[in-house]
């Protein structure tokens, strides 16, 4: 636990730390491939066939010999006519077949001429080939794209539309995945007002709408979570111990914004301090640094319920989940890679002040191929996070000038 005047945790070792306790899920259940979108796989997927099956065309056209077109101009007979789900027969010298794509190459035919550069004859019976092809043109070969036996996806992928279509394609109805990890979620603060509860003009001095609640709710949701809200904790010890109590039985992970600073009077830390472990983090970023991670006894199969307390400022909440929540539920749930690509773009901005902190800026990509910096970096303006498309991760102590290549991680790296 850090103290009050103690170093600050770097991230990466906060994110190891934190990493550490996430022991992935082996509770499995069976769904239908066509819902299994985000969802992780707990096996190997491996093909019992290769796809394609066989030597298919790529192309409407003609399947032909090479050796009958030693000349652009060449006329063959056209002997069979070969849409996809039906085979032909043997081609004899001189002869093509009319093909159409995905249909099987017939046997003797070694190149298929896309029909934009043939000219039917006598009304199909023969074919004018306008170009010399070229041995194996326009044939996708038997098993190219997955060979028997193979593993096509393995455990612990996240599974998107790609990975759902591969699936299908080795002939998978349904699919072994983690369950979802449920997840509790709930605010606490006298001073939060749910949206439709008062209207703007009549709202108490000091009250504020709770917005970390809506995206904190999405962002889970989009992470494949099971998501249990417990709404808003009055600010009272009793209150908040009956809601940790309640929260820890059969689910995963709590999870809260607000309250968690080192040193503050609040009742989410002796609450959970009275029912299992808490430890209080500064981490070493900006905008974030107070964090609490802790475990909770609950009756959940899984072991103790994980708790989560993040930052309550906006900004801070939001991207102190992508940093460390996000990596930490992708493990619970067995993904292998959990940390997000970074890309290396040109700063269009001058950052001349230097923070003691890693940094975490709110940028956004120009039509120039570069980053546009939002003009208020403060961890309460929520519209820099909607404005931006992603974070430039920015070393401790360091300045930027136009031009200078920065590190950039997309939202859609992190969102999807």
């Amino acid at each position: 636990m850090n103290k009050p005047g103690s170093p600050l945790k770097p991230l990466d070792q906060a994110l190891q730390e934190l990493l550490g306790k996430a022991i992935a899920l082996t509770a499995q259940e069976q769904v239908s491939t066509f819902d299994a979108d985000g969802r992780v796989l707990t096996a190997d997927l491996r093909s019992s066939l290769q796809v394609p099956p066989e030597d298919n065309s790529s192309m409407d056209g003609y399947a032909l010999s090479c050796a009958d077109v030693p000349v652009a101009g060449s006329v063959l007979e056209v002997s069979q006519r070969i849409p996809a789900g039906q085979h032909g027969h043997q081609l004899m010298p001189g002869q093509a077949a009319r093909i159409f794509t995905g249909a099987p190459v017939p046997p003797g035919a070694d190149s298929i001429v896309m029909q934009e550069s043939c000219e039917a004859l006598g009304g199909g019976a023969q074919v004018r080939v306008q170009v010399v092809p070229q041995v194996g043109q326009w044939i996708r070969r038997a098993g190219e794209d997955v060979t028997k036996g193979a593993v096509v996806l393995p455990a612990g992928t996240r599974l998107g539309p790609a990975e759902l279509g591969l699936a299908a394609s080795i002939g998978l109805p349904t699919l072994g995945v983690v369950r979802r990890p449920r997840v509790a979620l709930f605010s606490t603060g006298d001073e939060l007002v749910m949206p439709g509860e008062i209207a703007p003009e009549r709202m108490p001095p000091g009250s504020i709408y709770n917005s970390n609640r809506f995206f904190l709710r999405a962002l889970l949701l989009r992470l494949g979570c099971e998501v249990r809200d417990f709404g808003i904790v009055p600010d009272q010890r009793a209150a908040t111990l009956d809601a940790l109590s309640r929260a820890a039985q059969d689910n995963d992970l709590i999870v809260t914004s607000g309250g968690v600073s080192v040193g503050e009077e609040d009742h989410i830390k002796p609450a959970v301090q009275a029912l299992g472990e808490l430890d209080l983090w500064q981490i070493d970023i900006k905008p974030g640094k107070p964090f609490a991670y802790g475990r909770i006894a609950g009756v959940s199969p899984a072991g103790p319920c994980h708790f989560i307390g993040l930052p309550g400022n906006p900004v801070s909440s939001f991207v102190t989940f992508l940093l460390l929540v996000r990596p930490f539920l992708l493990k619970l749930q067995g993904v292998q890679q959990v940390h997000p690509a970074r890309t290396a773009l040109r700063a269009d901005f001058d950052w001349p002040r230097a923070d003691r902190r890693r940094e975490f800026l709110r940028v956004r990509r120009n039509s120039a191929g570069g980053l546009d910096l939002f003009p208020n970096q403060s961890s309460g303006v929520l519209t820099s996070a909607v404005w931006g498309d992603g974070l430039v991760d920015n070393p401790a102590g360091r300045t930027i000038a136009k031009g200078d290549l920065v590190n950039f991680i997309a939202f859609s790296e992190m969102l999807a």
